[in-house]
């Protein structure tokens, strides 16, 4: 007379904790795929007097090739001169120029002509320190 008897019905655990693991690594994965890249790899200059200084509002980064990128975004001189001067505190506005070593001198001083001319006076370089 067992198989009369009312059954109740299980709830099984281990498919739902599978489940939620999932949805776990999902939901890390596509947060990371979110947050904004805080930079790129490139080859900086040494400098054996380099110092720390305060995080920079703008960073211009110049490519080996003569590229120039700022916020992700690759741009011209004149984009670049436009966009910095476009900032609202231009007198207090930080940038710092992050160039690959190989970078050329003509490529550098094209991008400080543009902060320059934007005018923003505080212009640092960014080095890694040769210690």
């Amino acid at each position: 007379m067992r198989y009369l008897e009312v059954r109740k019905g299980r709830i099984e655990i281990i498919p739902m904790i599978d489940i939620m693991l999932f949805l776990l690594v999902f939901f890390i994965m596509i947060t990371l795929r979110m947050i904004p890249a805080t930079g790129i790899a490139s080859q900086l200059p040494q400098s054996s007097t380099a110092q720390d200084l305060p995080h920079p509002k703008i960073v211009v980064t110049l490519f080996a090739d003569g590229a120039i990128e700022t916020d992700g975004q690759k741009l011209t001189i004149d984009d670049l001169t436009a966009k910095l001067a476009a900032e609202p505190d231009r007198e207090h506005a930080a940038v710092t120029i992050a160039g690959a070593g190989t970078t050329t001198l003509q490529n550098l001083l094209a991008v400080m002509d543009a902060c320059r001319k934007a005018g923003i006076v505080q212009v640092g370089l960014a080095a890694k320190d040769a210690k």
